[in-house]
């Protein structure tokens, strides 16, 4: 149970920073309670920094959130480039069904590829931590989460 417990703070990592990736082009990246990536990176490194005192360790649980940051990132910029893909076949009459089924499954696939290299780092992270580290960070990134979603925008997040 408490292997589970890390995540939904991985989820919140990858969540957020595809919303802003994939918002940016509607407006600036992030709106009401949602954070932009590297708001959130920052935060995650304080979070670890108050929860996990060994500082070696600590380094390590942030670069391997690093690593899923950078994961995000690059997943988010091969949708959009499926989603290109699509907006260009879309453009032409005559495409087959086959062509846009060929498409979301690389799509799909590449999702799936990218969330599984997530998870494989979301494990090396718990490996890294003790049970009582990882149930303090987890309760931190909880609560930091339920702040943003409360926050209300500020001036520059208004469209």
């Amino acid at each position: 149970m408490k292997q589970i417990k890390l995540l939904p703070v991985v989820l919140y990592l990858v969540l957020f920073s595809i919303i802003g990736c994939s918002q940016y082009h509607h407006g600036k990246p992030g709106g009401y309670g949602e954070p932009a990536s590297q708001e959130i990176v920052s935060e995650v490194k304080r979070l670890v920094e108050e929860n996990v005192k060994n500082p070696e360790k600590a380094s390590q649980v942030q670069g391997l959130i690093q690593d899923i940051v950078k994961e995000v990132r690059k997943s988010a910029q091969e949708t959009r480039g499926f989603h290109e893909q699509l907006a260009v076949l879309n453009a032409n009459y005559d495409a087959p069904a086959e062509q846009f089924t060929k498409i979301l499954d690389e799509l799909n696939n590449a999702r799936m590829e990218s969330a599984a290299r997530i998870l494989r780092t979301r494990f090396k992270v718990k490996e890294l931590l003790t049970p009582e580290e990882w149930k303090n960070l987890n309760d931190a990134m909880l609560k930091e989460r339920q702040t943003h979603e409360q926050r209300p925008p500020s001036k520059d997040e208004r469209y």
